[in-house]
């Protein structure tokens, strides 16, 4: 059974990405796994103002378990990444630039060294019908090796090791495709080489990049 914290997880989650900008109205939905079950939005909730008894609950086969609003159409495509990935959550938006970008290009090269947060090149997974397995066998594709992809003519998704991750994850991507919108409006983007790929993940694991540190203290003279 999913937690109080778990529904909570996914209301906060849903206010935070409206306020972002990354959900309009209907459009898009969150999920967290716990253990064999899943906390995931209902359909036809305004996720801005999702509240807890908009958040269903379903196991890894889709069936829902107690009452309440039916799960997302979009329940399938969380719960065929749950079973390909070792993820806790996903987040599916149609975020406006990440959903333009979705239509106009076929991937996101690695133009800056933030973006390998996201694993590397951003996939545009081959668009194919909502709430379809299609869909959600494209997206899983995408996804591998990513916690990012976009979904060609629908939007993005996200996943990560936590829901406040995956979030984070969303709204990276949504950063990336604003700027890679505007280097292309001045001219042609550069790319980073592999070499340089490598440089910046070495550098990160020297200086655990990404964590809150502490100076060390100076002792007393």
């Amino acid at each position: 059974m999913v937690t109080d914290d778990a529904v909570h997880q996914v209301v906060r989650a849903c206010h935070r990405l409206a306020a972002e900008g990354l959900l309009i109205g209907t459009a898009g939905n969150v999920s967290v796994r716990v253990g064999d079950r899943v906390a995931v939005t209902a359909t036809g909730a305004v996720l801005g103002e999702l509240t807890a008894d908009q958040v269903v609950e379903v196991d890894l086969d889709a069936h829902q378990v107690g009452g309440g609003p039916v799960p997302t159409s979009e329940v399938y495509l969380h719960l065929s990444v749950y079973a390909q990935y070792d993820v806790a959550a996903v987040v599916h938006t149609h975020a406006p630039v990440s959903t333009a970008a979705s239509i106009a290009v076929g991937e996101i090269p690695v133009i800056h060294y933030q973006q390998l947060l996201l694993g590397g090149a951003i996939r545009v997974a081959p668009y194919a019908t909502f709430g379809t397995p299609e869909l959600a066998t494209r997206v899983v594709a995408a996804l591998e090796h990513r916690t990012a992809a976009l979904m060609a003519n629908h939007g993005s998704i996200a996943i990560g090791a936590t829901l406040d991750k995956a979030v984070e994850n969303a709204l990276l991507l949504e950063w990336l495709c604003t700027v890679y919108r505007d280097a292309l409006a001045m001219g042609k983007p550069a790319t980073l080489t592999r070499k340089q790929q490598e440089d910046v993940i070495a550098a990160a694991i020297a200086r655990n990049y990404g964590s809150v540190q502490q100076a060390p203290q100076e002792e007393n003279r």
